[in-house]
């Protein structure tokens, strides 16, 4: 089933796609999270509301929202590919980093930042080098911790596209400290217009993974393809490493990372930064992945910059 969630006068709705390409509402305020939770619920709620067809909405008409609201993302690195470009941003002659073999390394990323398929996306404050980043995400559909891998899947109830946009001079300059990435990463996550539950890509299974085409294009143009199945480590074995020592519960965004060619950033390690340019207000975002759907988003003006200084100083410059 693929499930949509739009906007009402009464506040958002779940809503799952018939056969007709058409919203059929499910009951009034139910959310994924909560409906995940409860084993078969889901399937439950939307077969009763494909029985009744109380209220039906063309797809293309309607507007969508991110299909939930995950209680925590964590954003993953797991194609070698994609790796492999950004180290080259920083040194020409640079390999991929042995520790990408040794742990699926991930850092937690801003929930309150995660924006609808068709938003406007603004520029973050100060930014000067506005990315774009495609991504599959796994949902959490059953909670545990210290998962085996090979029970993981059990715990995934099914996937969404990613767009991570990423403030990448603000990025770059915060991980001189070791920590991050933070506010970089910190205006918007743009989620697909649906949530596809994982029985959807049964026929799509390749290794671990899946046979999903996935493609970004700026103001239309193609920048950048690839394939789900290109990633070395599974969303079973991310899973497992994510409850390691710690919860997963229903509503949590497990995410693949960027794949090949997704990112400005890659493609400048891979042919020089005056290969493409930044993301600029009017330029058009698009992303699409094989049976998952896309995003399309507009990029807007930044929002001014309002300094913070530290109370002690040695002339440094404040941001």
């Amino acid at each position: 089933m693929k499930f949509a969630r739009r906007r009402t006068p009464d506040g958002p709705i779940l809503a799952v796609l018939d056969e007709t390409q058409s919203l059929v509402d499910l009951e009034p305020g139910l959310e994924l999270p909560e409906l995940l939770g409860v084993p078969g619920l889901l399937g439950e709620v939307a077969d009763r509301a494909l029985a009744r067809r109380l209220t039906v909405t063309d797809l293309a008409s309607a507007e969508l929202l991110a299909p939930l609201r995950p209680s925590t993302f964590r954003d993953f690195s797991t194609f070698p590919a994609h790796t492999e470009g950004i180290v080259k941003l920083f040194d020409p002659a640079a390999k991929i980093p042995e520790e990408f073999w040794e742990i699926p390394t991930f850092y937690f990323s801003n929930p309150y930042a995660v924006t609808g398929p068709f938003s406007d996306v603004p520029i973050p404050p100060g930014c000067r080098e506005f990315d774009f980043e495609l991504e599959v995400g796994a949902v959490i559909g059953a909670a545990g911790r210290d998962v085996e891998v090979n029970a993981a899947s059990a715990h995934i109830a099914g996937y969404v596209v990613i767009n991570d946009f990423s403030a990448l001079d603000i990025q770059f300059h915060e991980m001189r400290l070791r920590l991050g990435p933070a506010k970089g990463k910190d205006t918007a996550t743009a989620l697909g217009q649906f949530f596809v539950t994982a029985d959807e890509l049964t026929g799509r299974t390749s290794g671990p993974s899946f046979n999903l085409g996935m493609q970004v294009a700026v103001n239309d143009d193609i920048i950048g393809t690839d394939s789900l199945d290109q990633m070395a480590w599974s969303f079973p074995a991310l899973v497992a490493y994510a409850s390691r020592g710690t919860w997963v519960r229903p509503g949590d965004l497990i995410g693949s990372g960027t794949c090949r060619n997704g990112c400005l950033a890659e493609l400048w390690g891979r042919h020089g930064r005056g290969a493409f340019s930044p993301l600029k207000v009017g330029d058009v975002v698009t992303t699409t992945v094989d049976v998952l759907g896309g995003t399309r988003n507009r990029i807007i003006e930044e929002a001014a910059v309002r300094p913070v200084r530290p109370w002690r100083t040695a002339g440094v410059t404040a941001f």
